[in-house]
């Protein structure tokens, strides 16, 4: 039923907002993070989502000269990647900091603590839109129950 579809579509985007909602909130974290297992400062992650699209075959005419015709039709959005920003880091000048190069640079991650803010706004938006359609959804097979009564 089209409700249930609905109902899959606003999950899968609740699952994408509360990863990138994570996502932010690690690079958050690491916002003064000069020093890496991997060397280093560290570096902003942002997820990149893709549509996911389902196969829908239907047939337009039982004539055999019609034959039949595909298309594909959206049902939610995936996270296919968590990339890191090729932004550089960040030099300050801290001569006295450990983690400084010869020149007494110090590199600090790529992270921008204002473009995080609006993008969790947004992921957060995103997410309360998701759970709306959840309970519109509900409310509307609810209401076809009660007339089914």
């Amino acid at each position: 039923m089209r409700i249930f579809r609905s109902i899959d579509i606003a999950g899968s985007g609740l699952t994408a907002n509360r990863l990138w909602m994570d996502t932010i909130s690690g690079n958050l974290a690491n916002v003064n993070t000069t020093r890496t297992p991997e060397g280093g400062p560290y570096v902003r992650r942002a997820p990149v989502f893709q549509e996911r699209l389902m196969d829908v075959t239907a047939e337009r005419d039982n004539r055999p000269d019609k034959g039949w015709f595909g298309f594909r039709s959206a049902s939610g959005v995936r996270v296919v990647d968590i990339s890191a920003d090729e932004t550089p880091p960040r030099l300050a000048y801290q001569p006295d900091h450990p983690d400084a190069n010869a020149e007494g640079y110090v590199a600090y991650p790529n992270v921008n603590v204002v473009r995080e803010m609006a993008d969790m706004m947004v992921a957060s938006r995103a997410y309360e839109a998701n759970l709306t359609v959840v309970e519109t959804a509900k409310s509307v097979w609810n209401g076809a129950l009660d007339i089914m009564r």
